[in-house]
């Protein structure tokens, strides 16, 4: 039995992309970092569209390999097969979009990583475990990369394992161009065609454009190329078109091209063509190794890359599986994926691999309260900083106590008060919100003279913008409007920097609250289309929990949950709103603040405890509430 779909062997390296549209790269005043090479996009691809897709390649030994290697397992790939080289660099990519037909692109390769993958790397069970292996035409482009791509095909052919290539031609990493000219896609090559032609007889499948067909089949006339293919193989030959779509060619090859059935492709606004053939190719693998018709096949492979023509950047760029059948449903009214809602959110969602099952959540993000606390007793603003810094001390030590994985422990701090806190926790694997909420204002201001985008723009990507509204539905209709209206401005400014967004809503004293109130507030949101990731809500009786669950199930079934609150309540109070919440799947833990920290916050303040007893204190209030949760919980999943 074989248990993975496909193992893509090839380049993995890192994109930096120009985020300025309409520049040279010499004007770009700034790049987002994607995942990147041909394979590495094809195993990505494979994974988000629901095949077990495994990725064998190398990577350095920095900052850089580890990002290949997270994005990869972010959405599921099999990284066993990814080597750390100790000698060499992850390759790097510079490309950026000049206009619709202009896309500059640099390769940073000499010596890199991925082309130093060897025999040694794999083995032939390896290569047996899987249907298929797809190979990119760059690592046949040197002596050594070819020797351990045919060994690779040696074991497939020896295994049933199909055999696939992407011709994939870059005549700059065949040595042809300049070096800096990573643009151009085609050069005839006789010495090119002739190595690329030992090849093809082992192929099941080949995938190429126009000009890659010349390149394998040595002619620039395409049906000259495609005879010459056929007479060194049997192989499916999928010819891409470009806008038009594609062709399959299964046997015969036809007199003229007039004659090819073009399986028409999606028409869309094109801003990128980068990355495109990665989710072409992803696309169709998605129906050809489950045994639908070809035409299904290039039907998806179309989609796939009509909507990545749409997009900034190659792998991020490529559709998740419900999002592709979404727009095959709906293409017809949707020339520009990049404005329709729906599809981008259902974009948006897909990147969610690895979920946090539960979060843990020790909220320590108050400016205000521990400013006026800090006043009140004398003491100089600066021990706040100091304050948050021992708090992370006492999640540490809460998690050593209560022997809970690193991934289910979150924290909320601030980055007023708490940067050094934030810092300290740069490279642990907990949940991190930070507020953008200018401390109890009504209506909802953001801290800070910059704009909110350019704000979060700065902030690591694994931080979740967390935004606090006091916010009622007998509201004036000026003050909802206003505060509607700063919502939104956040949640686009999410949607376009990749941020989560967490939004806390507390309906305000002054108002009578009944069992509707919160239910009415979540409805108004997400008619307004906002949908954040997470929601954090206070303690809630049954009827409206019960009506919160099925507001977010039907509105946002990819909503992450709800956080539940706990307003200054004491320990006792915040158990038992657990008591009501812990029966509900949709809340998904808590984020408690006061609760935890703020009786022994003023101990400290005036001294009347040290650090190390209020690290102490802190860690037992916060390991409590983890503990009266997780006990709640396991009474109603039983």
């Amino acid at each position: 039995m074989k248990s993975i779909d496909i193992i893509c062997l090839g380049r993995a390296a890192v994109d930096f992309y120009g985020q300025q549209i309409g520049s040279s790269l010499e004007n770009m005043g700034s790049f987002a970092k994607y995942l990147g090479g041909s394979s590495a996009n094809i195993a990505y691809g494979c994974s988000k569209l629901g095949l077990n897709s495994a990725m064998l390649t190398r990577v350095g030994n920095e900052h850089m390999g580890r990002f290949v290697r997270n994005e990869l397992e972010s959405v599921g790939v099999d990284t066993s097969h990814v080597i750390t080289d100790k000698e060499r660099l992850t390759g790097l990519v510079v490309l950026g979009i000049q206009n619709k037909e202009t896309f500059p692109l640099i390769f940073y390769r000499k010596d890199c990583a991925d082309m130093a993958i060897s025999e040694k790397d794999f083995s032939k069970d390896f290569i047996a475990s899987s249907r298929s292996l797809l190979i990119t035409g760059t690592h046949f482009s040197s002596d050594s990369t070819y020797r351990t791509s045919m060994k690779a095909i040696e074991y497939a052919k020896a295994s049933d394992t199909q055999v696939i290539v992407d011709i994939d031609y870059r005549p700059v990493l065949w040595g042809l161009t300049e070096l800096g000219d990573g643009e151009s896609r085609f050069v005839a090559s006789d010495d090119v065609s002739q190595h690329l032609q030992t090849i093809l007889p082992y192929c099941d499948l080949i995938v190429g454009t126009e000009e890659e067909i010349h390149i394998a089949g040595g002619s620039e006339d395409t049906i000259t190329a495609l005879l010459k293919i056929r007479e060194l193989t049997s192989s499916i030959i999928v010819l891409k078109l470009g806008p038009l779509g594609c062709t399959v060619i299964t046997n015969k090859i036809p007199e003229s091209a007039d004659d090819f059935k073009v399986i028409q492709g999606k028409q869309v606004d094109i801003l990128n063509v980068l990355g495109a053939g990665d989710a072409f190719m992803s696309g169709f693998l998605r129906g050809y190794l489950r045994g639908e018709s070809l035409e299904i096949s290039a039907n998806y492979a179309n989609a796939s890359g009509a909507l990545v023509v749409s997009r900034h950047g190659c792998a991020p760029a490529i559709p998740g599986e419900e999002e592709l059948l979404y727009y095959l449903e709906n293409a017809t009214r949707i020339p520009n994926p990049s404005t329709d809602l729906t599809l981008n959110h259902l974009h948006r969602v897909s990147f969610r691999g690895k979920e946090n099952p539960e979060v843990f959540g020790f909220a320590f993000d108050h400016r205000k309260q521990l400013f006026e606390l800090a006043t009140k007793y004398g003491v100089d603003s600066n021990k706040i900083n100091k304050i948050k810094n021992l708090f992370i001390k006492s999640t540490q030590k809460a998690i050593e106590k209560s022997n809970i994985p690193e991934k289910n422990i979150g924290v909320l701090i601030d980055d007023t008060y708490g940067e050094d806190a934030l810092n300290s926790i740069a490279e642990k694997s907990w949940w991190i919100g930070r507020p953008v909420e200018l401390p109890s204002s009504r209506p909802l201001k953001f801290e800070g003279v910059q704009s909110i985008g350019s704000k979060i723009q700065s902030w690591p990507l694994n931080h979740t913008v967390k935004c606090l509204c006091f916010y009622h539905p007998d509201d004036s209709d000026d003050l909802k409007n206003k505060q509607e209206q700063k919502i939104k401005e956040l949640y686009f400014a999410c949607l376009q920097s990749g941020h989560k967004l967490l939004l806390e809503v507390i309906p305000p004293l002054e108002f009578e609250n009944d069992e509707d109130t919160i239910p009415k507030i979540l409805q108004r949101f997400y008619d307004l289309e906002i949908k954040p990731d997470w929601w954090k809500l206070p303690s809630m009786k049954d009827n409206s929990w019960t009506q919160v669950s099925s507001i977010i199930n039907t509105n946002d079934p990819h909503c992450q949950g709800i956080l539940l609150l706990g307003l200054s309540a004491s320990i006792d109070t915040v158990i038992s709103s657990f008591a009501v919440a812990a029966k509900y799947s949709i809340c998904r833990g808590f984020t408690v603040g006061r609760t935890i920290f703020y009786e022994p916050a003023e101990l400290w303040m005036q001294e009347k405890i040290n650090d190390d007893e209020l690290v102490d204190y802190v860690s037992k209030n916060y390991t409590d509430l983890i503990k009266a949760w997780q006990k709640y919980r396991e009474v109603f999943q039983q």
